[in-house]
């Protein structure tokens, strides 16, 4: 009788999965299971990475997530570098180009399953611009001989534009760029080896992304090309999911050879991503936090407006996926005090919540980051193997942006806009 029932169940629990559909877009808009599709979501970059360093914590940060209702997740997949790659997450998905750490393809696996139980749904983030993941600089360095990888702080005499130049060669780099189609079909054309589910057929899945916050630099026609091109072959082996960019958006420094209209023009791109940085673009300083402040918003909700005109003038939904701001005073004690990063978070979240209602491109926001029960070994240390996995990603100073699970005022925030958000119909 036992093993009717847990039959029956077992069958009913697979019935709920199977109806769940894929995330479409229709008309300008988001839509799953029918309905349009608004949420508060963040950013999980680690998920797969401590589905194999400590699974019971995985599960607890999911839980914690599913309470807040926080269902859409961005997460990696794809780590490229060795035991030595500095300012890099450890272990690495891609040792060397084609050889695996199928430990991880497994965490990933796990980290997808769980999610499915929970009803959430996943961005896909398959490369990365920036070197805390190896991303495109590490795979310019594999095409050449593993030359040596120009970085940007906190390496020593590290130049932000000469690691962004370095790394925009990706899109000219024939090899490169052949390396991470292969693995773009690898991770497509997987089957979860938990639920046995192939990932192209996993509603879990909202989309893949081609890369986290890649830009044109002094490349930008290979990079327009390079969008176009590998959203174009994403879709040839996917018919199922959406495909997006990770852009940034039109960012204050022109240089970075960004344009969000022109960017997003690919037929093959289903929607908008833009990221909003007011304290890393100058515009706010949390040590004259009351002289700065009103200034940030001011730009915040201008950036904000300009790339949701542009969204509603190609019709694509879009969506804020990175935002964040540091502790009071720039601390990066756990324990700290968090109100004005409660202050922007509520008007970050209303102000996507109030053009969510008026406006049906503007489908969801992710904040940055969920640090959950992780802690820093020290506050503002560099990340190194061993160290909990948080929000902050191993080439920034640890504690910085991250959300923890005692962070109960910002969660008040984030479950009273999640759940509005989520209502949206």
């Amino acid at each position: 009788m036992k093993k009717y029932i847990y039959t029956v169940v077992l069958s009913l629990f697979q019935l709920v999965l199977n109806a769940q559909t894929f995330v479409k877009v229709e008309d300008g808009k988001l839509i799953k299971d029918g309905e349009s599709y608004h949420y508060v979501g963040t950013n999980f970059w680690y998920g797969m990475n401590l589905a194999i360093s400590d699974k019971e914590r995985l599960l607890r940060e999911l839980d914690r997530l599913n309470v807040l209702a926080v269902k859409n997740l961005r997460i990696i997949a794809g780590s490229e570098g060795n035991i030595n790659t500095p300012w890099a997450v450890q272990p690495a998905m891609q040792k060397e180009p084609g050889v695996y750490n199928e430990e991880l393809w497994t965490g990933l696996d796990f980290l997808l399953a769980e999610m499915k139980k929970r009803d959430m749904t996943a961005v896909v983030c398959l490369n990365n611009f920036w070197p805390w993941s190896g991303g495109f600089a590490q795979y310019v360095s594999w095409a050449n001989k593993n030359e040596v990888i120009p970085y940007p702080p906190p390496a020593d005499n590290g130049d932000w534009r000469t690691y962004q130049q370095y790394s925009a060669r990706f899109y000219s780099d024939k090899m490169a760029k052949k390396w991470f189609e292969n693995h773009i079909e690898k991770v497509v054309n997987r089957i979860n080896s938990i639920n046995k589910i192939p990932y192209k057929k996993d509603t879990t899945i909202m989309a893949w992304q081609l890369a986290n916050e890649p830009e044109g630099s002094n490349n930008v026609g290979e990079y327009r090309k390079w969008i176009h091109e590998t959203a174009k072959f994403i879709k040839k082996l996917d018919k199922n999911h959406l495909v997006s960019i990770g852009s940034e958006g039109n960012t204050p420094s022109p240089a970075n050879g960004t344009n969000f209209e022109k960017d997003h023009q690919s037929k093959y791109i289903d929607y908008c991503t833009f990221h909003l940085w007011v304290q890393n673009w100058g515009w706010f300083d949390p040590l004259k936090a009351k002289e700065t402040y009103n200034f940030a918003v001011e730009k915040a909700n201008s950036y904000i407006d300009e790339h949701v005109k542009i969204a509603q003038k190609i019709n694509k939904p879009i969506v804020l996926e990175e935002f964040g701001i540091s502790r009071d005073e720039n601390s990066y004690e756990s324990n700290s005090l968090i109100v004005f990063r409660d202050e922007y978070y509520k008007m970050i979240f209303d102000k996507i919540y109030t053009l969510s209602k008026i406006i049906p491109q503007v489908a969801g926001v992710n904040f940055w980051a969920w640090g959950g029960e992780g802690r820093p070994k020290t506050p503002m240390s560099i990340w190194k193997q061993g160290d909990d996995l948080i929000g902050d990603p191993p080439h920034e100073y640890q504690g910085w942006y991250s959300v923890y699970d005692t962070d109960l005022s910002t969660q008040e925030i984030i479950r009273k806009y999640a759940l509005e958000l989520n209502d949206i119909k």
